[in-house]
């Protein structure tokens, strides 16, 4: 190799480093614990469960204290990633004790939950801008749930979906609110399918709404459900003592459909809690027991949930156990590996209750209850040594959405892909901002941004949601040829008439599917199921 050539990959070299450090792109290297801030009652004090942390389009932390600030009530703070911090609201008793933590909504504000105040001191829903603008969107009378932990998640319709730790019955309740603050009680429990959820809802890739309940259920330990937008409720499963019991912890749907979560209590090492699988056919697997048979185990009494960081690993805490009794950071597989990563001391931090948020830079960042300089907590980051990704907001939608990127150094990105590498329009805002279109052709898959050197991928797949407008014949026997158009139809697994029997099709395009209709079929309307989602035909098919 000529000397002038080994200069030329020397200067590639320094360039893509120089470019490397500029996104913020870090090695592999050990795995590191910085307490970034000290809570402290002036100011906030002691996040505690459910305490979900929200990323800003600014690239900052945001999230609650249900202790604290002017009036002792709590209230709403904002993070920097390297720990610049401001209270951007301090509540009082017409907002009181915020214990749920953040969720970012489409529109770039935070919406969470009080448990205590509103108009009838039965806690209340609040929308609360960047700069800390307040709105009570409702006030929780008793019959319609009462006593929220865990903040509204925002769903693909547009209205947010949480729940209640009392309800009409007294077993707790999950309920739907509109945007501008009408809210609709979707179910109430009986104990005899759960009481007392406390954890957040996720929505799955199906569409429905997935969640816990603490205790209550065939057994009294907790119950794992499936709700519909329409209310409609299925126990997945009851936990039994032996596969857990107290459930705090929300679920979350992996990237292999399936759903993972913990039990703060149950297992068969002296009841120190368990990490567990659960699939969509109902069968729960325990990943690992906690060992509270020791006083120096892996940690014990899990309250938080997991997070799949961009390595595909799932990380989460222990709010005890561990060689300082006061907590642990662990990680776990899919198939159950267990690792131990950081013991929780006092000094720094002790008794971790909040699930992880993992940052666009690629760090985690979480909240301990107490500890730290003031005694009151602190909010911390581990660094695992991930490189930074994006993330997309809403997770899901249909060609020609607009939906927003979160990053780091977008503001020197040159262009943006959808699988399979289809270009699409793209708005840049700040180094941390920037919306796109989802383009014609695009598929369920990852998202890039690309950048003169190098580019940065989705943590997730983006799914994009096909569309099925119309149908032709609109009537027909078994064995009639129909022809279905729409968009985003490509990779279809399954199309179905009426809702139940599945018919033999073929993709012809991204826009046409040709299906037979089954035998069995009975009049309604035709679904296309894909990696992306459930599109339905407006209009029924008429089986003669």
């Amino acid at each position: 190799m000529t000397k002038r050539r080994l200069q030329d990959l020397a200067l590639r070299a320094l360039v893509l480093t120089l470019t490397v450090a500029a996104l913020g792109i870090a090695g592999a290297h050990a795995q590191t614990y910085t307490d970034i801030h000290d809570f402290d009652t002036p100011l906030l004090a002691s996040p505690q469960y459910s305490g979900i942390l929200a990323q800003g389009r600014d690239g900052n932390l945001y999230g609650t204290a249900p202790l604290g600030g002017a009036s002792g009530r709590g209230g709403v703070f904002s993070i920097t990633s390297t720990g610049a911090y401001s209270v951007i609201q301090s509540f009082d008793s017409t907002l009181a004790n915020p214990y749920s933590g953040l969720t970012l909504g489409n529109d770039g504000n935070f919406y969470g939950t009080t448990f205590n105040g509103g108009a009838s001191l039965f806690g209340t829903v609040f929308k609360i801008t960047p700069t800390g603008v307040v709105t009570t969107l409702h006030s929780f009378a008793l019959i319609e749930g009462a006593g929220p932990y865990a903040p509204p998640i925002q769903g693909s319709d547009g209205n947010f979906y949480g729940t209640t730790t009392i309800g009409a019955a007294g077993f707790g309740a999950v309920y739907k609110l509109t945007p501008a603050g009408a809210l609709t009680t979707l179910y109430a429990f009986d104990n005899t399918h759960g009481s007392t959820p406390v954890a957040p809802l996720i929505q799955a890739t199906d569409g429905s709404f997935y969640g816990t309940t603490k205790v209550g259920g065939t057994f009294g330990d907790g119950t794992a459900f499936k709700i519909t937008s329409a209310g409609a409720l299925t126990v997945l499963y009851n936990f039994d003592s032996t596969h857990g019991s107290n459930v705090y912890a929300p679920l979350l749907q992996g990237t292999d459909g399936n759903f993972y979560g913990t039990a703060r209590n149950g297992g068969t090492l002296n009841s120190g809690g368990v990490a567990f699988k659960l699939t969509a056919a109902k069968v729960l697997t325990v990943l690992h027991n906690f060992d509270a048979t020791t006083t120096t185990g892996d940690g014990i009494t899990p309250y938080a949930g997991f997070i799949q960081a961009s390595d595909g690993n799932f990380y989460s805490v222990t709010s005890a156990g561990g060689t300082n009794a006061a907590g642990t950071i662990y990680k776990i597989t899919s198939s159950g590996a267990y690792s131990k990563l950081y013991n929780f001391a006092s000094t720094t931090g002790s008794l971790p209750f909040t699930t992880l948020r993992q940052h666009t830079n690629g760090k985690l960042y979480g909240e301990a209850t107490t500890g730290g300089a003031l005694g009151h907590g602190t909010l911390f980051s581990f660094d695992l040594g991930l490189g930074p990704f994006i993330t997309l907001r809403p997770t899901a939608a249909v060609v020609g959405k607009s939906v927003d990127i979160l990053g780091q150094g977008l503001s020197q990105s040159t262009s943006v892909r959808f699988t399979p590498n289809v270009a699409a329009s793209a708005t840049v805002f700040s180094d941390t901002y920037m919306t796109t279109v989802v383009p014609n052709a695009a598929l369920t898959g990852i998202v890039t941004v690309l950048f003169t050197q190098g580019q940065v991928n989705s943590d997730k797949k983006f799914r994009v949601t096909p569309t099925a407008r119309s149908f032709s014949p609109t009537s027909g026997s078994v064995g009639t040829s129909v022809t279905i158009t729409g968009n985003s139809l490509t990779g279809a697994t399954k199309v179905t008439f009426g809702g139940m029997k599945v018919a033999v099709f073929t993709v012809n395009s991204n826009t046409q599917i040709t299906a037979t209709v089954p035998a069995g079929a009975v009049t309604g309307k035709i679904q296309v199921i894909t990696p992306g989602g459930t599109a339905t035909t407006p209009t029924v098919f008429t089986v003669n």
